[in-house]
């Protein structure tokens, strides 16, 4: 079910009056003035609602004032949440969103909030312009947009001897009373000036010369925040969003691995359906399709050609059985694939009829140890578990004999194995059922793998059609994805990550890991719970 979304836009005149009177009590009550330090200085959340503003020129004219108060909406205090675990724990962090976000807003409010309550301070923020840093005069560079928030403070707030012109000049912000100081640098500087506590690098998947900068910040930064929307494969942004690790709200940071924020654009109260569907129409009727799949929907793939299930398929999928008014009819399968090495992950995919019900990965333990979990996910369900049986997966039929001997393995869980370099199934029947002039599956396919994918293509092609044009289509043979998967986020990229190729007799293979990207573990399990193998390829215990 669809989490309610929260009341938008705010009341603003109510925000603005209780403002006023909180500024009228603070200046009637000198305690309360010297408690204003304590009271913030580890609450940036409280410290932004209370007292810092956001500029939007865009509703001039309207009942929304240009200049409002800054009410942080639920994933906007989850940002800033965020960026104190990782300046407290000196970890890195980085910022994948869709455009119109509000995400520079909140990095500068933060750099003001450590401007004004962390002594000695010093943040540092980077972008591929230095236009795009400072401007004087002109908001939509990043400093005038901190220098719109200090001046929006009262004058209490502000440090003691803090004048404007001599402490706010190009490109820097310092606090005369603490020392504290924000700075910028542009393009291949980026880095050169001397040692932060923070550095934010703003659109950072945009740099020209990307590992001169990442040279220069790893000596003089121990938390550098990349914020950027996407720009394709395989530039430095984009491997380090693939190198990182998913962050969610209450979790721990990673240690040894970049912490990954993911800001959607439905993550915003103020954006339903209807809203994307008529910028996405627009964008289409304006030949710039790939631009909105890029900055919207952060689709790295966007420009990319050969991609085997689009990324709008994947979004109309999402809450499909909502939408259509289908159930999850239908008996469970599951699908297990294992990590084969390095940085790989373990993932397993739970369906219920044509509803994908569960899909997680992680990275601990062996082949051995992922089975067992596997085992203790699905519990006691009577079902087939796919498993990759190629390579380190010969390592689960292995467990799976030692816990069935052990009397260990839950009754009517069966595990089959799947190999992708397989043929295909059932080779002498046709692509497209029912059409004797396409061509024969074993003609089409390379192997199971590329069957499999495409086959997954099929069910989202369906599916978008009948959520986007009203097509009539058997439920059975469409995918729904529940907005409420934890993991939805990263499977949604995964599944248009692979691009299809054809090998030396034209037979389409699937790549599943384009250049810069790591292998899409969930989207296997995916792939494999919808396209599962016959029982006739089960494994037989009676011959062990």
């Amino acid at each position: 079910m669809l989490s309610p979304r929260e009341p938008w836009p705010p009341d603003y005149v109510a925000e603005f009056a209780a403002r006023q009177q909180r500024i009228r009590r603070i200046r009637a009550d000198p305690v309360l003035r010297l408690g204003l330090k304590e009271r913030y200085r580890n609450d940036p959340i409280a410290w932004i609602n209370h007292w810092a503003v956001t500029y939007d020129p865009r509703v001039a004219g309207g009942d929304i004032p240009t200049t409002m108060p800054f009410v942080l909406f639920r994933k906007q205090r989850e940002w800033i949440e965020f960026l104190l675990a990782c300046v407290v724990e000196q970890q890195n962090g980085l910022n994948e969103k869709s455009r119109d976000m509000g995400v520079t807003w909140l990095c500068c409010a933060f750099s003001v909030w450590l401007w004004l309550y962390w002594p000695g301070a010093a943040v540092g923020w980077g972008s591929r312009k230095e236009q795009l840093v400072d401007k004087i005069g002109d908001p939509d560079s990043i400093f005038e947009k901190m220098r719109i928030i200090v001046r929006h403070l009262p004058r209490f707030m502000l440090p003691r001897g803090f004048s404007e012109a001599d402490h706010m000049p190009f490109m820097k912000i310092v606090n005369p009373e603490t020392g504290a100081t924000i700075t910028g640098e542009a393009g291949d500087n980026i880095g050169r000036g001397g040692r932060k506590l923070l550095y934010f690098k703003d659109e950072s998947a945009h740099y020209e010369r990307p590992e001169k900068i990442e040279a220069a910040l790893a000596d003089n930064t121990n938390c550098q925040i990349d914020v950027s929307s996407v720009n394709g494969l395989g530039n430095v942004f984009h491997r380090r969003r693939e190198a990182g690790k998913e962050w969610r709200s209450g979790q721990p940071l990673a240690k040894t691995q970049v912490n990954v924020f993911i800001m959607d654009w439905s993550d915003h109260p103020a954006k339903d359906q209807a809203w994307y569907d008529q910028r996405r129409a627009k964008a289409e009727s304006d030949g710039l399709l790939h631009v909105f799949a890029q900055e919207v929907d952060r689709d790295y793939s966007a420009s990319v050609e050969g991609v085997i299930i689009p990324a709008p398929w994947v979004a109309s999928a999402i809450d499909a059985h909502l939408k259509l008014g289908f159930d999850d009819s239908g008996g469970w399968g599951a699908a297990l694939d294992v990590a084969d090495e390095g940085g790989d992950l373990h993932a397993l995919a739970l369906r219920k009829g044509s509803i994908l019900r569960h899909v997680e990965d992680w990275g601990d333990g062996d082949v051995g140890e992922a089975t067992r979990k596997a085992v203790e996910i699905v519990g006691g369900s009577e079902l087939d578990l796919q498993y990759d049986s190629v390579g380190v997966g010969a390592g689960v039929k292995s467990e799976a004999n030692r816990l069935e001997k052990e009397k260990l393995l839950p009754k009517g869980l069966r595990f089959v194995p799947w190999s992708a370099g397989a043929g295909p199934l059932n080779p002498d029947d046709h692509v497209i059922p029912g059409d004797d002039e396409s061509p024969l599956n074993k003609d089409f396919y390379a192997n199971l793998k590329a069957q499999a994918w495409w086959e997954l293509r099929r069910r989202f092609e369906r599916t978008h059609k009948a959520v986007t044009e009203g097509e009539t289509h058997d439920p059975a043979t469409m995918i729904s994805l529940p907005s409420t998967l934890p993991n939805l986020q990263k499977l949604r990229k995964e599944l248009s990550q692979a691009t299809r190729g054809r090998t030396g007799a034209l037979k389409m293979l699937v790549n599943k890991t384009p250049e810069g990207t790591r292998s899409p573990n969930m989207a296997d399990a995916v792939v494999m719970v919808f396209w599962p193998l016959p029982p006739s390829s089960r494994y037989n215990w009676d011959n062990v």
